[in-house]
Parts: C-alpha cells; structure tokens; sequence
C-alpha cells in the first residue's frame, strides 16, 4: 500500500528518531525535531519506536491512501482531517483507501507528526530513514514532499481495526506552550561567562527568531557577554547546546545541527525539554530557561517515556 501525495505542504518530509553513529565523520543525526510527538504516534498504530514517519511544518500537506491503512496524527495542532471530517490528536484513525487525509490549518504548534501502521517505507541511509535536507540524502529521495510522490508503506499483519480509537490522554502529553520554560545542564564553557551573565540567562525570556530552523533556534533577547572571547576550540555539539556567539544573543542546536562548533556553549535544553522547543513558533514563541541538575534531568526523561506507555495503557481500559 501506499500515500499518494496530491499536495506536498509547507515542508513535509520523512524522519525517524535519526541517524546516529557517523557525527565523527560529520554527518548530523538529523530525525524528528519532536521525538516524543513522532514516538507517541508510532505507539498509537502498532509500530516500533523507530519507524519513519512524516514531520509537518506549519502548512500540512494532502494525502491519499492507496489501500486501507491506519493513521496518527500528533504534535501541532494543523487540523488534521480524514475525508474532510477533523479527526483528534494523538488517537488512531482508520482510512479507508481513496480517502483523502489533509490539514484545514495551524491552530497551535509549529510540527504535526503523521505515522501509518507498519512505517513509511524509504531506503535506509547509514542506518536511518531520515531526511538531512542541507546533505539531500534520506528520507524521500532526500527532499521535502511535492505533488506526484508515492509513498510507500511497509506490510503490516496488525489489525488495523482492533488499534482504531484508542488515544493517549492530555494527562501524559509535554506541557507544549508558546511560552516555555525549559531546563537546562550549565557548560561546559559556563566557565566563558560571569555570574552576572548567567543570572541574565537564567532570568531572561527570549524570542525564537523568524530564521530559526531544524539545524538552530536564534533567540532574540538580552545580551549575554562573554568574560573575553566568543572562540573556543572546536568541541561536539549535543542536541539542545546553547552557543553564544560574538553577538551575544543565544543560539539553541537542534536536530540537523552541524556536530562540531566553535562558540562557548553556556549551556544545554534537557532531553525531556527538546519536545517544548521543537513546537515553538519561529517569529512568534518565547523562551526561558531554569538550571537544573543532571539527575534531575534523567528522572524527568525517564517519566516522560513511562508517561507515554503508561498514558497509552490506561486509556486502552477505556475499551
């Protein structure tokens, strides 16, 4: 079976939770931005956590279905329809084939996640399905979505009507937010920055940039000084390393970020956190940021992923 695209979006393109394992030799991890939205919805139709799915910006594109098939949507609200009826978030729907999936427009968040039960099938690129926009490898034929492509879906023998319905409740769900606060680890060039300048961090809200992007947030804000140079050696860049560059307004790397860098890192988002800035709104969103430690960071990780089995559980004895 299959996912006609009759129109392709703002910029829809494949992604898995990402190609790890070659950063040394330059490759980014690239994947979801939302790894929890993207998870969430492959748990909803039957999938492992790691098959491809769609990442949807903004704008959704107009599918489909060659055959019947399951559906989820979650992440962004763009609402999402089936046959020109809206269908819920984070909840399984059954399309029957030749019925026509779209998205009526953005009401809240920036990124929908669309999985089909059994994965969208594309040929693995070092181990990932994932589309790396900037390399054009990955995903479909390493670029966004457009009118005409066939998207191919891996078989499944799961029973499509047995999955229909069940939901993950708001109770289990990141706290999403055009506002949020997000925790951090400090350095590892905290060291580069007085206390002055990391209690200005620490008690500043910033604005996401019109330019932000998968590989960076610029943010917009109050300055934050460096004791002497913006230049470091070049280190690695982890997902949600916070640069501070000569201009001194910060610079948050998200999922197809570059993996060496050159300015001090004041500090990183944690893992539980990256979902609340993925669906910020660039030009839009506002951000701050709150010091945590990193025992309290893998905690709240580790709830986050409970959350999700355990919210799909709890609601599947609803039926």
């Amino acid at each position: 079976m299959a996912l006609e695209v009759l129109e392709g979006g703002m910029l829809t393109t494949v992604q898995d939770l990402g190609r790890y394992g070659y950063e040394r030799f330059g490759i980014p991890v690239a994947g979801a931005m939302d790894p929890f939205a993207l998870r969430a919805a492959n748990t909803l139709v039957g999938n492992s956590w790691d098959k491809a799915g769609l990442e949807i910006t903004l704008t959704g594109p107009t599918l489909q279905a060659t055959e019947d098939c399951l559906i989820a949507v979650t992440g962004a609200d763009l609402t999402p329809r089936v046959k020109g009826r809206e269908i819920l978030l984070w909840m399984a729907v059954f399309v029957r084939r030749g019925w026509i999936i779209d998205f009526a427009g953005q009401r809240t968040g920036c990124r929908a996640y669309l999985t089909v039960a059994g994965g969208i099938d594309v040929p693995l690129v070092m181990g990932s399905g994932s589309t790396y926009l900037r390399g054009g490898f990955g995903g479909f034929e390493g670029r966004a979505l457009r009118q005409g492509d066939l998207l191919a879906v891996e078989p499944t023998r799961l029973d499509l009507f047995a999955l229909a319905g069940r939901s993950i409740g708001a109770n289990f769900l990141p706290p999403y937010s055009e506002e949020p606060e997000v925790e951090v680890i400090l350095g590892p060039q905290d060291d580069y920055f007085t206390e002055e300048e990391l209690a200005v961090f620490l008690s500043s809200q910033y604005k996401v940039s019109s330019t932000a992007d998968r590989m960076g947030y610029r943010l917009r804000g109050p300055p934050i000084t460096h004791r002497e140079t913006a230049d470091i050696i070049s280190d690695g860049i982890a997902w949600g390393a916070v640069q501070v560059p000569a201009d001194e307004q910060p610079i948050v790397m998200m999922a197809d970020r570059q993996t060496t860098g050159g300015y001090p890192k004041i500090a990183t988002v944690v893992g539980a956190d990256i979902p609340l800035l993925a669906q910020c709104l660039p030009g839009k969103s506002s951000v701050s940021f709150k010091a945590t430690t990193i025992e309290a960071a893998q905690l709240r990780y580790r709830k986050m992923i409970a959350d999700l089995e355990r919210g799909l559980e709890e609601d599947l004895d609803m039926f």
